[in-house]
């Protein structure tokens, strides 16, 4: 599996390419990976142009814990560091529910917080929590370190469980940046 391949398959797609109907064979790993910074590489080279990682991740799939990039030919894994995409930027939005918070990816990838798009944050380093922020196909993008600040700055102490957390309300949903 060569690059210029797998370009030329995925530039036929389209916009919202039907990955439940495509059950292409597994072609086996490509040299691409994904960095924690949501750099894009392939073979140890960054991917420049940032329209070519937009293709490619269109159509970036996850099957249990690996990455994978899927055309109605061909299926390759990839590495990802941790997650696909990044949250750069954020904005509040007066809704029908209350101002609501939308989030956008390294990619120009839009969210609202929500149920749909929950924030997660994995504590298993207390010193380090990492936010995460669900977006399209279950995909996860990390949140970066300047946004989650700024919602620690405009979170507010709440009980859940019985204990004191701050919390970030988006909408209907409230979500925990961590205990207190």
């Amino acid at each position: 599996m060569d690059l210029t391949t797998l370009t030329a398959q995925i530039e036929d797609l389209g916009a919202a390419p039907p990955f439940e109907k495509w059950h292409p064979p597994f072609c086996g790993d490509i040299d691409m990976t994904i960095k924690a910074d949501g750099s894009w590489w392939y073979m140890g080279s960054p991917i420049g142009r940032e329209k070519l990682v937009k293709l490619f991740a269109g159509v970036l799939i996850k099957e249990g814990d690996e990455f994978f990039l899927k055309t109605p030919a061909e299926k390759v894994r990839i590495k990802v560091e941790d997650a696909p995409f990044v949250i750069t930027g954020w904005q509040r939005h007066d809704t029908d529910d209350g101002p609501a918070i939308e989030v956008i990816s390294n990619l120009g990838h839009v969210a609202v917080l929500s149920e749909t798009h929950p924030l997660v944050v994995d504590h298993s380093n207390p010193e380090q929590p990492r936010p995460y922020v669900t977006l399209h196909r279950g995909l996860q993008a990390l949140v970066h370190r300047n946004v989650y600040y700024q919602w620690v700055d405009i979170a507010e102490p709440a009980i859940i469980d019985g204990l004191e957390h701050l919390v970030i309300t988006s909408g209907k949903s409230r979500f925990s940046l961590g205990q207190l």
